[in-house]
């Protein structure tokens, strides 16, 4: 028996525009608070692994990725929240990993198979956050 994964866990449905995801995932509402915890949080997006952000007292962050600093300048709420959802809707050789896609994945752990790494709520939050990084 296997058991199914709760609904707020499940893909989103989505539409791409040129570069850009520009509806909010299931008509959500982001809160940048909550989007500053997810991308700090090490054992679920780890985003601080290849990203740094602005702020100074934030330890051991990556330069793998860009710095995400300016980045609610140098792209709109769509085009961020795309490149959360799969990157490699814009580049197929993309090292960020698609936190909200299921399928075209190997060898994952069967606790986590059929679930997103975030879930549709968790995105909208980190789509707040990063649009408010200004400079």
């Amino acid at each position: 028996m296997s058991a199914t994964p709760p609904a707020a866990a499940q893909v989103a449905p989505f539409v791409v525009t040129d570069d850009a995801i520009t509806a909010p995932l299931l008509g959500l509402t982001g809160d940048a608070a909550r989007g500053a915890a997810v991308v700090r949080n090490r054992e679920t997006a780890n985003c601080l692994i290849c990203h740094a952000i602005p702020d100074p007292t934030e330890r051991f962050m990556g330069d793998i990725g860009p710095p995400l600093a300016g980045v609610g300048t140098r792209l709109t709420p769509g085009q961020i929240r795309l490149r959360l959802v799969d990157p490699t809707l814009l580049n197929a050789a993309a090292v960020m990993p698609a936190y909200h896609r299921v399928a075209g994945f190997v060898n994952v752990d069967a606790r986590h198979r059929g679930q997103p790494v975030l879930t549709a709520q968790e995105i909208e939050d980190l789509v707040a956050w990063l649009a408010t990084l200004k400079d």
